[in-house]
């Protein structure tokens, strides 16, 4: 059948572009050739294959190059494809027409896509492997497994790939290898370098790469090439002694064919003359007998200075005593007197030389006595401690006190230590008021600019022992617990005594408890803490004692709590309280928590008649109660009762309380008061009184007495209550020329009794609301007479009885009245200073509206003649004038 021709089409492409993309229009544009299996177009050569064509692919083929940086498009010119009609062609195996190279090469990070393509009837199925190895996780596979892509290559993915097509007829594979290679990068570069002349000079670059790069070496751009004192190896440049031709910048190059990078660094020669630091030119040693002595030589030059030593002017002679070290500096072992004096050292090179010289001193060698060497003392003494230097007398001293190796700081030590100093050669140490942590080694140095020396005292500190360790709760039962701890340090002092302590949430803190043993001896480490109270949390803790004193507190235990009991607390003060008619009512105090003695606390309350037998028993459930009422309406008041209270927890039943004799409540008072009176006092101020016959039973605790106004419904009376045997009350508050009712009935615990009868009586009317007015004064010696105009009442005010003068000094706050009917007074003004005056009207319903103030001069009784007597008005409206005043005639009122 003609449908199962093969067909391959060429596009011809002069050079070659990553950029380009290769398509193909069937037909017409835009109906492009849509690869699949049967289809495909290399993006290699841009060729169109077809494996097995059929009559659908009948038509003209154009090839589209596209470049994908610049977009431009090109067009090839059409290509027919027609079906022949002389043959037949038909089944073959498959036929590899387009594949990868033999070789692929890709950089390290990059993506490299392979092809491969395959003819045949029926079409081939194409496959891919690696060759020893997988194809790697990241691959993908494009256009019906014909393109393998592998993104950012690896060196791990370099290898040998091999792409099989396989059909019914048969199979057909190719193989290529891909190579990775990368650009060169550096691994070790050069550093800028100082040499002296004559220095050797060993630089070493070394870069990775595949393939390996190669290195070459230029100086100052132009290629370095191999001397006599130069070589260059795999990246390594020596010059075996350098000089100043040698100066220059140095590049090293490393490279392979996909690549060249470079690393640059500069060396400098240094050539100069020996010269020594300005401290070193003039030294003097000073040592003491049979130590080391060690001059330094250590001058600077390039190249690196000859050096040489001369005592006086004889040159230096190595020996076992003296020796020229290897940087250039003397030893002189085991000084003596005949190594005293001057000695050179000489610096020498090709540019020059320079000198330094050293004086060597020896003297006698310090010696040092410390007292006392050992000392025991108790926490509070003092003690001194004595530094003696025995030294060359030409050499200054200094001493240094220690104690455990750390220099002692007077300044920050608490005022314990002091540093004396008496004698040029010896130094004291003062120590205050010791502490246990002054205990240890003190050492005193002795420094003197020829050596120094040191030694050690020791100071052993008695005191009261240290805390002792962690205390473990061992056993645990009601009212016991068993404890053990690790001894506590006895700072030098045997420890006599153990006191064991316990806290709860119920103690003022920390409390000693018994104990079995009862006394814990010093060399114990356990007891047993007794007398505890059942289901209380507790902590212990020991203390130790020793004849020094008692120390500090171990840290405490871990909580515990003692495990349960039956209750052995009765409740206390079992009494009656008053209550209503036929109830019984029983109180007591309650039990403390600490000792209900577990969960599941309560108290049984049990009661009878006097006389009785068998009791009544009532459970409270609540451990905070304190309080049970019983009711029974045939119980009479104040009948006898015998009552006991007693407790219980979830352990069982605890004892009871005492026997105590309460009676029953009593009854409300059951008569009415009598002789009620109802008096008006003011114009908010009614006295009710009343009397009241005792009785045996329902006997009062106080009165109730209601009231309300006469156009009121008594339901709405507002009420006051007297406690005892009061029979009055004065109401308060009450409106004026008002109307009211009164009633009053006793009250106690059990109720009311019945309301007296009903008595009446009015609030006074409101006092005057005007003030005195037209005030008018006149001073007369030690006393001023005082006028004004009268009040008169509005129609629903009371009458005026008279008017009150309140007078007082300026400065005072306690006025002074006098009374009077008339509009007028004589006020007396003992004192000298300024009075204050101000009047009111006064009537049964009380005193008026205050006028204004006046402020008048006093002169001690000093006489004022009628000619310099003055009379002085005051309006209400304040309009005092000096002109009104004159105008007024001086006459008496």
């Amino acid at each position: 059948m003609a449908s199962s021709w093969k067909l391959i089409l060429f596009m011809s492409v002069i050079g070659y572009l990553s950029e380009i993309i290769y398509s193909w229009v069937f037909n017409e544009f835009p109906s492009f050739v849509v690869e699949d299996s049967r289809r495909f177009i290399s993006q290699e050569t841009g060729n169109l294959y077809i494996s097995k064509v059929q009559t659908s692919d009948v038509g003209s083929y154009i090839c589209l190059v596209k470049n994908t940086v610049t977009n431009a498009r090109v067009l090839s010119p059409p290509t027919p494809l027609t079906l022949r009609n002389d043959g037949v062609m038909g089944e073959y195996e498959p036929k590899i027409e387009v594949h990868f190279p033999f070789t692929v090469t890709a950089a390290k990070g990059t993506t490299v896509k392979m092809e491969c393509f395959a003819l045949g009837n029926p079409v081939p199925t194409i496959t891919w492997m690696k060759v020893n190895g997988y194809i790697p996780s990241k691959s993908r596979l494009r256009k019906s497994q014909a393109v393998l892509e592998i993104p950012n290559v690896q060196l791990e993915d370099a290898g040998i790939y091999e792409c099989r097509a396989e059909n019914s007829r048969g199979k057909n594979s190719f193989r290529g290898q891909l190579q990775i290679y990368t650009y060169p990068h550096w691994v070790e570069k050069l550093n800028d370098t100082q040499l002296d002349s004559g220095s050797p000079l060993r630089w070493e670059c070394k870069a990775t790469g595949k393939p390996r790069p190669t290195y070459r070496w230029l100086k100052n751009g132009v290629p370095l090439l191999p001397q006599t004192r130069i070589h260059t190896v795999n990246g390594v440049l020596m010059i075996h002694s350098v000089n100043q031709s040698d100066s220059g910048m140095y590049q090293c190059l490393a490279e392979n064919k996909y690549g060249a990078i470079y690393a640059s660094a500069e060396l400098k020669i240094l050539a100069s003359a020996p010269t020594f630091a300005p401290n070193q030119l003039k030294k003097t040693v000073i040592v003491t007998k049979d130590q080391e002595v060690i001059i330094e030589c250590k001058p600077q030059g390039s190249p690196k200075p000859n050096i040489s030593w001369k005592k006086g002017d004889k040159a230096v002679r190595e020996s076992k005593k003296i020796a020229i070290l290897p940087d250039g500096s003397l030893r002189i072992l085991n000084a003596s007197k005949s190594d005293e004096g001057k000695y050179v050292c000489r610096g020498e090179n090709i540019f020059g030389s320079a000198e330094i010289v050293a004086s060597v001193s020896v003297k006698e060698p310090t010696k040092i006595e410390l007292t006392p060497k050992r000392t025991e003392l108790t926490v509070g003494e003092s003690i001194v401690l004595n530094c003696k230097a025995i030294h060359d007398a030409t050499l200054d001293v200094n001493f240094y006190w220690t104690l455990k190796g750390q220099p002692i700081d007077f300044e920050k030590d608490g005022g314990h230590f002091e540093s004396i100093r008496a004698q040029a050669s010896s130094a004291d140490l003062m120590i205050r008021n010791i502490l246990l942590m002054h205990a240890g080694r003190y050492g005193c140095r002795v420094q003197t600019t020829a050596d120094s020396v040191s030694d050690e005292a020791e100071l052993l500190v008695r005191g009261p022992p240290g805390p002792p360790g962690i205390v473990i709760v061992e056993e645990i039962t009601e009212s016991t617990a068993t404890l053990s701890w690790s001894p506590a340090a006895d700072n030098h002092s045997p420890i006599s005594s153990y006191n064991l302590q316990a806290r709860s949430p119920f103690s003022l803190g920390w409390q000693t408890v018994k104990t079995v043993p009862e006394t814990i001896t010093g060399d114990m480490e356990s007891a047993m803490a007794v007398d505890l109270n059942p289901w209380v949390e507790y902590e212990f803790r020991v203390v130790a004692t020793n004849p020094i004193g008692t120390g500090d507190p171990s840290t405490p235990s871990r909580m515990i709590r003692t495990n349960e009991a039956v209750p052995k607390t009765a409740p206390t003060n079992v009494s009656g309280r008053s209550g209503r008619r036929h109830e019984l009512v029983i109180a007591w105090e309650p039990v403390s928590e600490e000792f209900q003695n577990g969960e599941g606390f309560g108290y049984i309350v049990a009661f009878r008649p006097n006389g009785t037998r068998g009791w009544k028993e009532k459970m409270v459930t609540s451990s905070e109660a304190s309080k049970f009422i019983y009711r029974d309406e045939s119980v009479p008041p104040l009948t006898p009762f015998e009552v006991k209270v007693g407790v219980y927890n979830n352990k069982g039943d605890g004892p009871f309380s005492q026997i105590v004799v309460i009676c029953s409540a009593e009854g409300e008072p059951s008569t009415a008061p009598t002789d009620v009176k109802a008096t008006s006092m003011s114009v908010s101020e009614i006295l009710v009184a009343w009397k009241h016959i005792k009785e045996s039973l329902g006997r009062p605790q106080g009165f109730e007495v209601g009231y309300w106004k006469d156009m009121e419904q008594e339901d709405a009376a507002e009420t006051v209550k007297t406690r005892g045997n009061e029979s009055f009350v004065i109401l308060t508050g009450l409106e004026g020329n008002t109307l009211y009712h009164f009633t009053v009935r006793a009250y106690n615990g059990a109720g009311y009794g019945p309301p007296s009868s009903e008595v009446s009586a009015t609030t006074k009317k409101s006092p005057p609301s005007q003030a005195p007015s037209n005030l008018r004064w006149e001073q007369q010696g030690p006393q001023v007479a005082l006028g004004w105009e009268p009040v008169r009442p509005l129609a629903n005010e009371s009458e005026v009885l008279g008017y009150k003068v309140f007078y007082r000094q300026e400065g005072h706050s306690n006025s002074q009245v006098i009374e009077t009917q008339k509009p007028q007074a004589v006020v007396p003004l003992p004192d000298a200073g300024v009075y204050i005056i101000e009047i009111r009207a006064y009537s049964e319903g009380g005193d008026g509206t205050a006028s204004s103030q006046i402020r008048v001069p006093s002169y001690s009784g000093g006489k004022i003649t009628s000619a310099q007597s003055t009379l002085h008005t005051l309006s209400t409206s304040s309009s005092l004038t000096l002109l009104l005043a004159l105008m007024i005639p001086s006459t008496s009122w």
